[in-house]
C-alpha cells in the first residue's frame, strides 16, 4: 500500500488544500491529512474544529484519514504511520525555498520522500490566513472554502485552543 501524509494546521482548511489532498488521494492509496499544532500560531478554531472541518469536507474522496499528527518530527510520525511519502502543495518559489530544507531533512532523517505540487492557478493565491484575514474584515470568502468551513466563519465559531504569538 502506498501511504502518504499530507500535514498541515488547516485552521481553517480552504479550497487549495482540498485540491492538493485530492489529486494526492489519486497518487496514493491512502492519504492522512495530518492536523498539526504550532504552539507559536494563533488559531482561530480549536485542534476538534479543525479535525471536525476537514473531517467533513473531505468524506466524499476514498482512502482519506484524517487525524491529530501529536507533538514530534513529521519524518518520525511518517515513520510510525508508514508512510513513503509527504504531500506538499506548492504556490510559489517562495513556497520552495522554504520546503526543500525540510524535505531534504526528513529524508535523511527516515527515508521520507517529499512530494510537491503545484498549485492550481486559481488557488495560488489562498492561505489560511488570508481568508481569516478577510472574513474577521467583513469579506466575502465563499468562494475560497468548504461550505462547512463558511458556515462556522460566519458563526464565529472558535475553540478553545487559541494561541498568541509572543
Amino acid at each position: 500500500m502506498r501511504r502518504a501524509v499530507c500535514p498541515g494546521s488547516f485552521d481553517p482548511i480552504h479550497n487549495g488544500h482540498l485540491e492538493v489532498i485530492a489529486r494526492a488521494a489519486g497518487l496514493f492509496d491512502e492519504v492522512i491529512v495530518a492536523v498539526s499544532t504550532n504552539y507559536a500560531k494563533k488559531y482561530r478554531f480549536s485542534l476538534e474544529e479543525r479535525m471536525d472541518m476537514a473531517r467533513e469536507t473531505l468524506a466524499s474522496l476514498r482512502g482519506i484519514i484524517v487525524e491529530p499528527m501529536g507533538e514530534g518530527l513529521l519524518a518520525e510520525y511518517c515513520r510510525q504511520r508508514g508512510a513513503s511519502a509527504i504531500v506538499k502543495g506548492l504556490r510559489s518559489s517562495s513556497d520552495f525555498d522554504y520546503e526543500l530544507p525540510m524535505a531534504t531533512m526528513n529524508r535523511q532523517l527516515t527515508g521520507v520522500e517529499t512530494v510537491f505540487l503545484p498549485a492550481e492557478a486559481h488557488y495560488i493565491h489562498l492561505s489560511s490566513t488570508l481568508i481569516k484575514e478577510v472574513a474577521q474584515l467583513g469579506g466575502d470568502v465563499s468562494e475560497f472554502v468548504p461550505k462547512s468551513v463558511l458556515k462556522r466563519i460566519l458563526s464565529g465559531e472558535s475553540g478553545p485552543d487559541q494561541r498568541r504569538n509572543g
